[in-house]
C-alpha cells in the first residue's frame, strides 16, 4: 500500500474563455496569436517539413515470378496488376525527379548568366566613371598649370610647350578611347 500523501494545495481556477468562432482566416490567425501570447514562456510547436513521397525501391530478388503459362489462378491477376501499378508509379516518380533536376540546373545556369551580365555592366560603368574622374583631374591640373603660367610670365616658353605637347598627346589618346564607345545609333533622326 502507498503511504498517504499530504493534501495538495488547491489549483487556481482559470477563468473560462468565451467561445469565439472565427469568421475568416485572419481572425483565426489573430486568435491563435492571442492564445500564444497569453504565456510567452511556453514553447511554440513548429511543425517540421514533411518529407517528399518516394516509392519503395524495386525488390532485389523476386521469389514468385509470374509466367504466362496456363494454370495461373484468378487471384494472380490482382497481384500482377498491383505490381504493375507500383512499377509505373516508380517510373513516373523517377521521370518527375529528372525533370525537376533539369529545371533546377537550367535555373542555376540562368542565374550564373545573369550574374555575369550584371558584373560586365558594373565593370563597364566602373571604367566609364574612372575615365570621367581622370578627365576631371586632368582638367583641374590643366587649370592649375594655366594659373601658374599667368602668374609667372617670365618662365621660358619651351617648358610650357613641352608640357602642352604631353597634354595634347594624352588628350588624343583619350579621344581615341572615346571613339570606341560611341553609340551605334543616333536618336532623334529619322
Amino acid at each position: 500500500m502507498a503511504a498517504p500523501s499530504a493534501p495538495r494545495p488547491p489549483r487556481p481556477r482559470k477563468e473560462p474563455q468565451p467561445l469565439v468562432i472565427p469568421r475568416s482566416a485572419a481572425e483565426e490567425q489573430r486568435l491563435r496569436l492571442e492564445r500564444l501570447m497569453r504565456n510567452p514562456e511556453k514553447t511554440v510547436p513548429i511543425p517540421e517539413k514533411l518529407n517528399e513521397w518516394a516509392p519503395r525501391p524495386p525488390p532485389e530478388f523476386v521469389r514468385d515470378v509470374m509466367g504466362s503459362s496456363a494454370g495461373a489462378g484468378s487471384g494472380e491477376f490482382h497481384v500482377y496488376r498491383h505490381l504493375r501499378r507500383r512499377e509505373y508509379q516508380r517510373q513516373d516518380f523517377m521521370d518527375a525527379m529528372a525533370e525537376k533536376q533539369r529545371l533546377d540546373e537550367e535555373f542555376q545556369k540562368k542565374l550564373e548568366r545573369n550574374k555575369m551580365i550584371a558584373e560586365e555592366q558594373t565593370a563597364k560603368r566602373r571604367r566609364k566613371r574612372q575615365k570621367l574622374k581622370e578627365k576631371k583631374l586632368q582638367a583641374k591640373k590643366n587649370k592649375l598649370e594655366q594659373k601658374k603660367q599667368e602668374k609667372e610670365p617670365g618662365q621660358s616658353q619651351e617648358q610650357g610647350s613641352s608640357e602642352d605637347d604631353d597634354e595634347e598627346d594624352s588628350k588624343e589618346e583619350e579621344e581615341k578611347e572615346d571613339d570606341a564607345e560611341e553609340p551605334s545609333f543616333v536618336m532623334g533622326r529619322g
